[in-house]
């Protein structure tokens, strides 16, 4: 939702009426973006990429459910492995044929104008520890579309506070995925107008924890999970959180 507050309103603000954005079948992006167009009045067209196996048919549960719940426009499905901003454009251009305005938002709402959301909750992060006297010297989080990642790291340079943020892939390897946020942090620290280059090293992920792969459980997420039901009272997630909270643990 941090990415959504600035999407959405970048989307208002250039008089669109329609919101187009990707994910797989069960995506939390997808079913938050379409939330988020139903509370300011818009329609929503979601691209959803299939599974691994395409002659599964999508199960009616879960977000899928949901976004039929929430009155999505059209669900379209694409086979496993299609350029999603390239489907993306082609429903853009339908829906501009029909007289309404797309605006498009990527996998994940991470582009500059989404990761503002994490530059922003970066600042809050060094608020809430100057006012609570926390000292900490690290900040660990998912990385995966990279928004997040690179909001970050972008949002601490931009302060001046430099902390270090480690990312835990939960799909690409290291040097992909560290490739992707890095190229996000150029293109976010730029449309922030931070003066000084963020360098590259200041990029870390691990891939350990990726397992077998995206949304494919390992025991060190399971055990993560359980650890923090049992002893705080909080539920992760199997995708992001549980995977990203085991290399936490594990560092």
């Amino acid at each position: 939702t941090r990415k959504l507050e600035f999407l959405v309103a970048d989307a208002e603000a250039k008089g669109a009426d329609t919101l187009i954005t990707a994910g797989g079948i069960q995506s939390n992006h997808c079913r938050l973006t379409l939330a988020a167009a139903v509370k300011e009045k818009m329609k929503c067209i979601l691209v959803l990429e299939e599974g691994l196996e395409p002659e599964e048919k999508p199960d009616f549960n879960g977000n899928y459910f949901l976004y039929h719940l929430l009155g999505a426009e059209n669900v379209i499905v694409v086979p496993n492995g299609a350029d999603l901003m390239e489907e993306m454009h082609k429903v853009a251009k339908e829906v501009s044929e029909k007289g309404n305005t797309p605006y498009v938002i990527p996998v994940g709402g991470s582009n500059p104008t989404g990761a503002m959301g994490y530059v922003a909750c970066a600042q809050e992060i060094m608020a809430q520890s100057f006012d609570q006297g926390i000292d900490f010297s690290t900040v660990v989080c998912v990385s995966g579309s990279a928004g997040m990642h690179a909001g970050l790291i972008t949002g601490f340079a931009g302060t001046q506070s430099h902390i270090p943020v480690i990312g835990i892939n939960v799909s690409r390897g290291k040097a992909e995925q560290e490739e992707k946020v890095a190229k996000l942090v150029d293109e976010t620290s730029a449309h922030v107008g931070i003066p000084n280059f963020i360098p590259r090293d200041a990029v870390t992920c691990f891939d350990e924890y990726v397992g077998p792969g995206y949304a494919l459980p390992t025991p060190e997420m399971v055990e993560a999970v359980q650890l923090l039901a049992k002893t705080e009272g909080i539920l992760l997630d199997p995708v992001y959180t549980g995977k990203a909270v085991a290399g936490l643990i594990d560092l």
